[in-house]
């Protein structure tokens, strides 16, 4: 795909990771949807940097994604506006701890309906909104791969992800390619303590943390490489490999 010009739409966009793809995908040129849910501040931010960064049309949109109904009328929100809608990257997301034995209903809703249920109907609806060529990108999770019993709720759900992808790629081909990308530590929670990451830097094989820069190139490759789908690309510097 030739991404200048492009469409696109990043989910989860005004902080972290989801403003690094925003970023990368301004850097190409293309239109950016910056999504937010109750970051506005943090997305007017990341809309400034993309258009310094090349975008030729950078702006944001709110919607809470646990809803069914906002995810369809933020991708007829964003198609509209850009008279297109060529790229989704579902990036939107939460993680925190939850020990199995506290986990209570509610948590769990929350969980699955930010991080499964949201990338599936934004799919959907996306699906509906893209031509020929279009592209789904879904941010997973190295917890889809490995076992982290203090964060079941959240492996369950990005492993859902990754099952999604599938699924969705074999659906929708060949008019849209669908991809994730998996990333291990390229950002860590921000109530993780200076020994947590030492101790992911010790159990990595590259011995060293990653960046949402990481994930943001992974995330080009799989938008430019026209004879990928049904990919997964893990971004972990070598963790699954232990």
């Amino acid at each position: 795909m030739k991404l200048g010009g492009r469409v696109a739409l990043v989910t989860g966009a005004g902080r972290r990771v989801g403003r690094a793809i925003a970023l990368a995908l301004a850097a190409k040129e293309m239109r950016v949807a910056v999504h937010y849910h109750s970051s506005a501040e943090e997305a007017g931010e990341t809309v400034r940097l993309a258009r310094a960064a090349g975008a030729p049309d950078a702006w944001s949109v709110r919607a809470d994604l646990r809803d069914a109904g906002a995810c369809a009328r933020l991708i007829d929100e964003v198609a509209d506006r850009g008279n297109a809608f060529d790229v989704l990257v579902n990036s939107a997301a939460e993680m925190h701890r939850t020990p199995f034995d506290s986990v209570s209903s509610s948590e769990w809703d929350d969980i699955m309906a930010l991080n499964l249920k949201s990338p599936f109907f934004c799919s959907q609806a996306a699906a509906r909104r893209m031509g020929d060529g279009g592209v789904i990108v879904n941010i997973a999770d190295l917890a889809a791969l490995e076992t982290w019993p203090e964060y079941i709720p959240h492996g369950i759900s990005k492993a859902g992800v990754m099952q999604m992808t599938l699924a969705l790629a074999r659906k929708l081909a060949p008019k849209i390619r669908v991809n994730s990308v998996v990333p291990g530590a390229v950002l860590l929670p921000e109530h993780w303590t200076k020994e947590d990451a030492d101790k992911l830097v010790r159990t990595t094989p590259l011995a060293r943390l990653g960046a949402p820069e990481d994930v943001a190139h992974a995330v080009i490759y799989l938008l430019e490489s026209d004879y990928v789908t049904g990919d997964a690309v893990i971004v972990d510097g070598g963790r699954h490999l232990r």
